[in-house]
C-alpha cells in the first residue's frame, strides 16, 4: 500500500519504476515543510552549509535568538557587527553570506508573491545572483520549502549514493549524472517525491 500524501496520482507514476516502488513501499510517509518565508529558510541553508544537522540547528538558534522576537529581520543582520554575529558561531565567511542574503531582501528580490511567481530555473538563477548561494541551495529551497513537484538535484550527493546503491550504478561523473537524469525522466512530474524517498532510504534526508 502506497501511503495517500502527496497525492495518489503521484504514487502511481512512481509505481511504474519497481524500484522506485518498493524504496517506497519500505519508506514513512512524508511531512509538508511548505513554508512561505524563503528569506528565513534560505539564511538558515547557509547557516547549515558544511555542518552536521545538530551543530548547524544549536548555530541557527543562536543566530535568531540575537534578534528581538528571534526573528532576523534583514535591517537589523545588516546592522548587526562582526563580534555579534561571531559570537553566535558564524565564520567570517557565513557572516558575509548572510549579509548578501539580508541586503538581498532588504532591496525587495525576495517577496514571496514575486518568488513564488517564478518557474523553478529562473528562480534558480535569480537566487543564485547572491554570493554564496549556490544551485544546490536553490534546489533544496524549490523542494522544501516551496515544494515543487518536479525538482531532481542530480548534483547532491544523497541522491548520488541512493541511486547507486538501489539501481547498481556504476558509473562516476559525468556518465553518472546522465544516467540517474535518464532514470529520473521516468519520475517526472514528481522527481521531488521520488528524491526524497531515496534520501529517506539512506536516512539522510537534508533539512
Amino acid at each position: 500500500m502506497f501511503p495517500d500524501y502527496p497525492s495518489s496520482e503521484a504514487f502511481a507514476v512512481l509505481a511504474k519504476d519497481p524500484v522506485l516502488a518498493a524504496i517506497i513501499s519500505r519508506g514513512q510517509p512524508l511531512r509538508s515543510s511548505k513554508s512561505e518565508d524563503l528569506y528565513y529558510k534560505l539564511l538558515s541553508a547557509i547557516v547549515s552549509q558544511q555542518l552536521s544537522t545538530k551543530v548547524a540547528a544549536v548555530i541557527f538558534r543562536r543566530f535568531t535568538g540575537l534578534f528581538p522576537d528571534g526573528y532576523p529581520h534583514p535591517q537589523l543582520v545588516l546592522e548587526a557587527t562582526d563580534e555579534v554575529l561571531r559570537g553566535a558561531g558564524l565564520s567570517f565567511q557565513k557572516i558575509g553570506y548572510v549579509r548578501n542574503v539580508a541586503s538581498f531582501a532588504e532591496s525587495g528580490h525576495m517577496m514571496h508573491a514575486t518568488i513564488d511567481a517564478m518557474e523553478s530555473e529562473d528562480l534558480i538563477r535569480h537566487l543564485t545572483q547572491i554570493k554564496g548561494v549556490g544551485r544546490w541551495t536553490v534546489e533544496m529551497l524549490l523542494m522544501f520549502a516551496l515544494e515543487r513537484p518536479d525538482v531532481f538535484p542530480v548534483d547532491d550527493l544523497g541522491i548520488q549514493n541512493a541511486m547507486k546503491r538501489h539501481y547498481g550504478l556504476e558509473e562516476t561523473g559525468k556518465r553518472l549524472k546522465l544516467r540517474m537524469l535518464d532514470i529520473a525522466e521516468n519520475w517526472r512530474p514528481y522527481r521531488t517525491l521520488a528524491s526524497k524517498y531515496l534520501w529517506q532510504s539512506l536516512d539522510n534526508t537534508p533539512k
